[in-house]
């Protein structure tokens, strides 16, 4: 072939482009810079020194290369040591055999005090640090760790090389003044989720990957990705922890009890996730600190150090709009606000539509009436919903450290009711709105590298009001529920040594519940107000063996109710013991009480919407409420796979008829009873590179015992006999996926009787609770990707679908007498497809 000067000309062109295209690509970058992109793309954390990867360069690695695959070439490239310590973190070292001759001195970040007494472990070598804090170690293999332990400090792992620059190197140790917490499992099902000895989780919202049907980190929804934990009704206002009702959970944000929970009354968390840095579950084996939740614990801690730079995101998904900001004033100031509001005002989207009609159908709010020719309808219904927290963080001196929280809740729905016939027509505006007002201050003071105090102080309020107009019969009806939580707790932290904490305190607190209704036609009015104050002393003690193999946390918490001159003695028991690295064993128990529960009167209250109202113990009718439980499991967990067994017996005494929220015979009896679960929670997860799945399975019996009623045993309203969890999620490359099912058993209702249901005005029931519903299917669907839109500015965009089948899901049954005085079957359903989107900046 013959070429034109043209075509040589073209192709001499074409040649030069792309091989100054194939030098532009294979410019070698800083290992640094290599190390930051790698982080994002797959969700890890590399740790080194900056000795290590200092003038390091190379060519970055292929995109399509597994996390495997590029350690590998990393390695061959660098000649470091890339070793993976899990799931996120690679530690990076060097390979040379070469020794060294090391130098530091070990300083309290906290003081600046120089440590002395201090143990350097290298395998089986060791020396002791001396009066100056300093310490020496000679033919030591550049890219060992040095194992470093002082009483009263955190026991660190640091690089050697870090010490072999000339002079000797410093090195803060933290000092470790909190109670002993070691963990038993990290990524209990996926990252961000972690087990401790004392069987409590732990979720960190900024860690955790993702999960079926969330694109955002809910946080009361993801507790329910849980064994043992659901929500019957399908809201994060009622979740069931082991068969309890929701009003048996105690629920803490920074310390501040929480009587609500939820926006769009109950089905979003009303807990900015974005500035929250952990969260607790528990089940059982609570802390002798806490107390007034016979069923689960839930504690929520906002971020709680001081920012150093400026930082803050955003975001909008399909129902609300969010931001936050970490602001620094100086060295040991800063501010740090967040807010979320509905976007219902400026659009209604299909998700916010799904969620409405969730909510409100068969309520006031939806409901039309005909009778007699007039008709009434409802109009003009307009919803919102916000949340504003805003946080002070001080650091009086390196030794005391000053805190100020507050926390704004509020859901608000208005409609009109339209009257229309022959010879009237009115309107009326009905309204009923939710709120919840949160305020804490707490000081903390480090008296030594032994002692520590903290003085917490709180109020939570919480109010929920309505106003329902019925024009059709000229009446209005106004009903409050009022609560106001005043308290202090003092608690004092001793480590008497690296196995033993001693932790003890006094708190006093006084709960105040008002209830109110007013009617104008006929007239009317009622107003119930209760105050109860509580002191309580607790004290309990963590031990850890001298293998670190066994944990045990025993104590008892006292409390004192002086209006009725009453003592309830509460023990508490942790206990775990590991066998070998892969097999530990776990027992746990506990006695507590409440004297706050939820009470349903009528089931057309507060507009039916939220039915259900805060009172107050009186010693008689409405007892104390008292619980104890038992539990007994193991975990294994070794290469990749998680195996959890665990079961449990609960008894909860004293509990009311109109708490348990019965749509039968029993829907205006009033006594008291019991409930008794038992129950067993499994769960195995398997992980694979990048691909994890996991499967949980729990079987619960659930049985009421009321003995005034007939028959006086029957299956409890929660008995959810078996439930199961199947799901998997799937990073790579900035992409996160996940798909997951839950399938349940029915709950259990009561039929009237087959002939003759409706006598005198009256529905003639069965058995109670006698048949069960449908069983209970759902398949969730969630997409993220997470990208930059510069160095500074970090973006997410995802998107869900829950429900994915649209599968009509029946969460209740039940049955009236209509107008025309005939049995009215009524039924309430999950939600059915419901999509969502989401876009985030963070910075």
């Amino acid at each position: 072939m013959i070429w034109s000067k043209k075509q040589f000309l073209l192709f001499c062109i074409l040649h030069t482009c792309l091989c100054a295209y194939s030098q532009e690509i294979a410019k070698p970058q800083s290992l640094q810079s290599v190390l930051s992109a790698l982080e994002t793309r797959f969700n890890i954390t590399f740790t080194y020194s900056d000795v290590t990867i200092s003038g390091v360069q190379l060519v970055p690695p292929a995109t399509h290369l597994t996390v495997a695959e590029t350690l590998e070439y990393l390695h061959r490239e660098t000649g470091l040591d890339f070793h993976q310590l899990n799931e996120r973190f690679i530690a990076i070292g060097k390979t040379a055999s070469a020794t060294i001759d090391i130098c530091g001195i070990l300083v309290d970040r906290e003081t600046g005090e120089r440590i002395d007494g201090a143990v350097i472990r290298l395998n089986d070598r060791y020396v002791i640090s001396d009066a100056s804090g300093e310490f020496h170690l000679s033919d030591v293999p550049e890219n060992a760790n040095l194992i470093i332990q002082s009483l009263g400090f955190r026991r660190a792992s640091v690089p050697a090389e870090i010490f072999q620059i000339s002079p000797c190197q410093p090195l803060q140790l933290i000092p470790q003044t909190t109670t002993l917490q070691e963990l038993i499992v990290t990524d209990y099902l996926t990252e961000g989720i972690t087990k401790a000895t004392d069987g409590s989780f732990r979720i960190s919202p900024k860690q955790l990957g993702i999960l079926p049907g969330l694109i955002e980190p809910d946080v009361l929804q993801t507790i329910q990705a849980l064994p043992g934990i659901q929500s019957a009704d399908e809201t994060i206002s009622n979740i069931n922890i082991r068969g309890g009702t929701n009003d048996q959970n105690l629920v803490l944000w920074d310390g501040i009890r929480m009587y609500q929970t939820g926006h769009f009354f109950g089905l979003i968390s009303a807990f900015n996730p974005y500035l929250t840095q952990n969260i607790s579950l528990i089940k059982n084996g609570t802390s002798s600190s806490l107390g007034d939740g016979v069923s689960g614990t839930i504690n929520i801690e906002s971020i709680d150090t001081v920012a150093k730079r400026f930082s803050g995101g955003m975001g909008v998904n399909m129902i609300h709009g969010d931001f936050f900001l970490r602001i620094p004033v100086t060295n040991n100031l800063s501010f740090q606000v967040s807010s979320r509001r509905s976007i219902s005002d400026i659009i209604q989207t299909p998700t916010y539509d799904q969620y409405f009609d969730r909510t409100f159908h068969d309520t006031d709010v939806s409901g039309n009436v005909l009778s007699d020719g007039d008709t009434v309808t409802t109009s003009k219904k307009n919803f919102n919903f916000y949340d504003v927290n805003f946080k002070v963080l001080y650091d009086v001196t390196k030794r005391d450290k000053l805190r100020l929280n507050f926390l704004r809740i509020s859901n608000d729905i208005t409609y009109q009711e339209n009257l229309r016939g022959d010879n009237r027509a009115e309107s009326r505006t009905s309204n009923l709105s939710q709120a919840s007002t949160g305020l804490g201050l707490s000081y903390s003071h480090l008296w030594g590298d032994r002692l520590r105090s903290v003085l917490e102080g709180y109020l939570s309020g919480y109010q929920l009001d309505g106003t329902n107009f019925d024009v059709l019969n000229d009446q209005r009806l106004r009903q409050e529920n009022k609560v106001l939580d005043i308290g202090a707790k003092l608690g004092v932290l001793y480590r008497v040594s690296n196995r033993l904490d001693l932790f003890t305190g006094y708190q006093f607190y006084e709960v105040g519940v008002t209830n109110s209704d007013d009617i104008n036609n006929p007239p009317f009015s009622r107003l119930i107000k209760r105050v109860l104050q509580t002191h309580v002393f607790f004290a309990e003690g963590n031990l850890m063996s001298r293998s670190n193999a066994t944990n045990l946390r025993t104590g008892v918490r006292i409390n004192y109710l002086s209006k009725f001159d009453k003592i309830l003695f509460e023990p508490r028991m942790a206990f775990s013991h590991r066998f070998g690295e892969a097999l530990a064993l776990e027992l746990s128990g506990e006695i507590k009480s409440q004297t706050t529960s939820q009470v349903i009167d009528l089931p057309n209250d507060f507009l039916g919407v939220e039915k259900r109202k805060w009172i107050l113990s009186d010693n008689s009718g409405i007892p104390v409420i008292t619980s104890r439980q038992l539990s007994a499991g193991f975990t294994f967990n070794y290469n990749g796979m998680l195996i959890s067994l665990e079961g449990y017996l609960k008894e909860v005494k004293n509990i009311t008829t109109s708490g348990q929220g019965f749509q039968n015979q029993f829907q205006f009896v009033r006594s008291s009873g019991n409930y008794s679960v038992e129950g067993i929670d499994f769960m195995i997860n398997q992980k694979v590179n990048n691909l994890r799945m996991w499967f949980s399975y729990s079987l619960a019996h659930n049985t009421y015992q009321f003995s005034e009623l007939i028959p006086p045993s029957f299956p409890n309203n929660l008995d959810i006999r078996h439930s199961i969890s199947l799901a998997g999620s799937y990073s790579t490359s900035g992409f996160q996926i996940s798909a997951g099912l839950r399938w349940h058993s029915g709950r259990p209702y009561t039929e009237p009787i087959p002939a003759n249901p409706v006598e005198s005005g009256t529905i003639l029931y069965q058995s109670p609770n006698n048949v069960r519903l449908n069983d209970y299917l759902r398949i969730d669907l969630s997409l993220r990707y997470n990208f930059r839109l510069s160095p500074s500015v970090k973006a997410q965009a995802g998107a869900s679908i829950w429900n994915l089948a649209n599968r009509p899901n029946l969460i209740s049954q039940y049955y009236m007498i209509s107008d025309s005085g005939e049995l009215q079957p009524l039924e309430r359903r999950a939600l059915g497809l419901t999509p969502n989107l989401m876009f985030r900046i963070e910075f």
